[in-house]
């Protein structure tokens, strides 16, 4: 018999991935909590409902007959300090005392590398230090330890710690990206490109997520950095978009820290999509050690970054006609360029 799974942010990027991921498993009997409508195709396949894990009612409710839970639910950088602590901390603590108070066989929280903040070397593994840039960052280790509490009261808590992932239904950020090749423009990078930053296919994210569901509950009981295997430079990968885009056009490198300078005073300004996260770390190092979930989950993930950004363009462009003129802060939407828009003419 198939297991009662509850996703929560269902309605977001990673959860309609997931929702289908494990409908192609024959894990039917998902149920999904968001505080957005589940507005898929898929929604007739599975149970649907509205609420906010910051709601312990809502959360109660839906926790009836769960036996295994998936936490994706989680308020973005751009989202307030108070909606971000609200929601990534207190809210997850809510959803472990209701999988407790229900006896949840395993509760998977998708944490985020964005935990090691700014590092000093890589390749980061798992017992590195944690350091949260932001109230993002703050509020990622925070809702680690409120899972580390329930682990150590007997309950199967894996922690998966994600780099950036892409995919089928992500905009947010990259939607920028995307719009400037399909028009045929270069694109500026803070920096020269020459950092290499891994990134993430959410098919490959949804497998990992699977493994942490079916292995041995005392293998999974554990923290594991999850990311692509093949990556390179920032300026090789995403030339591969603009390659696949066909116009001819290049990556263009800017000295980062004027760039920087520039982007925190727009920032300040609010005429600027990205924030400090992006902005800050773009032109650094950013990759982690995928072996310990390679050996312990035999994690074997197909996308390289490349792929992963060409397979996320295509689907932009077939899709381009369902968000044309949708913006927001979450990453199922494109963000508004803002001042950047303007600078795309000279591109």
């Amino acid at each position: 018999m198939a297991q009662k799974i509850l996703i929560t942010g269902g309605s977001g990027f990673l959860g309609i991935n997931l929702v289908r991921h494990l409908l192609a498993k024959g894990e039917a009997d998902i149920r999904s909590l968001d505080l957005a409508p589940f507005d898929h195709p898929e929604r007739d396949r599975i149970e649907c409902l509205v609420g906010d894990i910051r709601d312990p009612a809502a959360v109660a409710r839906a926790m009836q007959d769960v036996t295994w839970v998936v936490h994706t639910a989680a308020a973005l950088p751009l989202y307030t300090k108070e909606d971000i602590y609200s929601t990534d901390i207190v809210g997850t603590r809510n959803l472990l005392v209701a999988a407790k108070a229900v006896g949840v066989e395993r509760f998977v929280h998708i944490s985020s590398t964005a935990v090691y903040g700014i590092p000093d070397h890589h390749t980061l593994l798992e017992t590195d230090l944690l350091h949260g840039v932001g109230p993002y960052g703050e509020a990622k280790i925070a809702a680690e330890e409120e899972c580390l509490k329930f682990r150590a009261q007997g309950m199967c808590v894996p922690i998966i710690r994600p780099k950036s992932f892409i995919g089928p239904e992500r905009l947010g950020v990259f939607a920028l990206f995307y719009d400037w090749a399909k028009d045929g423009h270069n694109f500026p990078m803070i920096g020269y490109g020459h950092n290499r930053y891994q990134l993430l296919d959410v098919e490959d994210l949804c497998e990992s997520i699977w493994l942490c569901l079916t292995l041995d509950c005392q293998k999974v009981n554990d923290v594991f950095n999850i990311g692509a295997r093949e990556f390179t430079t920032m300026r090789e990968d995403y030339q591969a978009v603009l390659d696949e885009a066909g116009h001819g056009k290049r990556i263009i490198g800017f000295p980062a820290r004027p760039l920087i300078w520039t982007l925190r005073i727009l920032e300040a300004l609010h005429l600027s999509p990205l924030y400090k996260w992006v902005y800050e770390t773009a032109c650094e190092d950013s990759f982690v050690s995928i072996e310990k979930a390679q050996r312990v989950l035999g994690y074997n993930p197909r996308h390289s970054n490349k792929d992963a950004l060409i397979r996320n363009y295509c689907w932009y462009l077939a899709n381009l006609h369902n968000f044309q003129h949708a913006s927001g802060i979450s990453h199922r939407v494109p963000w508004k360029q803002g001042i950047l828009r303007f600078f795309k003419v000279f591109f």
